[in-house]
């Protein structure tokens, strides 16, 4: 159990909504929740999960640098992306395998977001609240038949533009899907990323997977995956912005922004995908600098507090995008988890601001943090 907080003000002490204090608390509680096949596909990693722990590990090697006796009275989170004001700085990521972790998962979040004014990267299956335009939405879009030639891409756009669609984000570092071993030894099929999972028999056993995760499979395909001619394409066939996701280089940033890309978000996939490329937060300043402030650069990978976007923002990103926190949230209490997540973050974000001295994200920069063992 955890305890009441006497700082929540009006809320209701008793709900255990309000117990977890912090993301990480929401992640506990989730995992008590989730069958144990659910929580391995949410919290694992590829390989020898190397890349996983360097997303967390590497933030406690930023070292912030407060400023004192600035005025702090008011904070203002606001930030306008692609033409879209934003409350704050925070964006849901795609993710897959809701239905893993909460029933109808991918509207659940989208509700979420909308009720919390969230800008979310939806991996699709929410077009009426798209279409009713209660809330920003960027469309995720991987290696699949949306950009197989020139007429595919321009029929996808051209729907995606007339739903009310913000922005298209190209993810780039799925060209193959990576060894998963928690999810190998478990025998997950990944067809319940969207069905959810089967009830367990009597026994405690799942029943047998029609489509497991395997190991030692040779990579192919059946077709020839993207390259950064398909960016090009993708970018001249519509007026919505493009972003380009799974950047973890100076040189892949600098070809996105020749090939036509809006914005770049640095990004290991969670580091789920190929593993010992080290953490976002690492690769967040050589991308920023080669990008030099010609497109806008976002960061995903290992937030769990406002510290971390504040370290990430004054690193040079835009915004910052998380997707296992709200996930913990949906996982632990639905809609409310989600929604009371982003204001966790929110909220520490903004206290954080205020203790640093940094009162709106213009006043964020390069000298508000040091690598530890830095000299200045």
């Amino acid at each position: 159990m955890f305890g009441s907080a006497p700082w929540l003000g009006s809320q209701d002490y008793d709900n255990p909504l309000y117990g977890p204090v912090n993301v990480m608390e929401f992640a506990a509680v989730a995992k008590k929740k989730l069958d144990p096949l659910a929580w391995d596909y949410l919290d694992g990693g590829s390989e020898d999960e190397a890349a996983l722990r360097d997303n967390r590990n590497a933030f406690s090697r930023l070292i912030l640098r407060p400023r004192m006796l600035v005025d702090v009275h008011k904070i203002d989170l606001s930030v306008e992306l692609f033409g879209q004001k934003l409350d704050y700085p925070i964006l849901l990521d795609p993710a897959g395998g809701k239905n893993c972790f909460f029933r109808d998962g991918e509207n659940t979040v989208a509700k979420a977001a909308a009720n919390a004014k969230a800008l979310q990267i939806t991996n699709g299956g929410i077009d009426e609240l798209i279409e009713s335009g209660k809330a920003p939405v960027f469309w995720q879009v991987t290696t699949g038949g949306q950009l197989r030639n020139a007429q595919t891409i321009r029929s996808f756009v051209k729907r995606l533009e007339a739903q009310g669609c913000k922005a298209i984000c190209f993810t780039v570092d799925i060209m193959h899907v990576s060894q998963r071993e928690r999810d190998i030894r478990n025998g997950f099929d990944r067809s319940w990323c969207e069905s959810g999972l089967p009830p367990r028999d009597a026994q405690g056993k799942m029943p047998k997977a029609k489509n497991p995760w395997r190991v030692g499979i040779y990579p192919s395909r059946p077709s020839p995956t993207p390259t950064w001619e398909a960016l090009s394409e993708l970018c001249a066939a519509t007026k919505l912005p493009v972003l380009v996701k799974g950047i973890m280089t100076a040189e892949d940033a600098d070809r996105c922004v020749k090939h036509g890309a809006s914005g770049v978000v640095v990004s290991n996939h969670g580091a789920r995908q190929m593993d010992h490329v080290g953490a976002t937060i690492e690769a967040l300043p050589e991308v920023v600098k080669e990008v030099g402030g010609r497109i806008p650069v976002l960061v995903d990978g290992g937030f769990r507090r406002g510290t971390d976007i504040l370290k990430g923002l004054a690193l040079g990103a835009k915004a910052v995008c998380v997707a296992r926190p709200y996930l913990y949230g949906l996982a632990a209490f639905g809609q409310p988890g989600v929604e009371r997540v982003i204001e966790l973050l929110r909220t520490e974000l903004a206290l954080n601001m205020g203790l640093a001295g940094v009162p709106n994200l213009a006043a964020i920069d390069r000298s508000l943090v040091r690598w530890r063992g830095e000299t200045r």
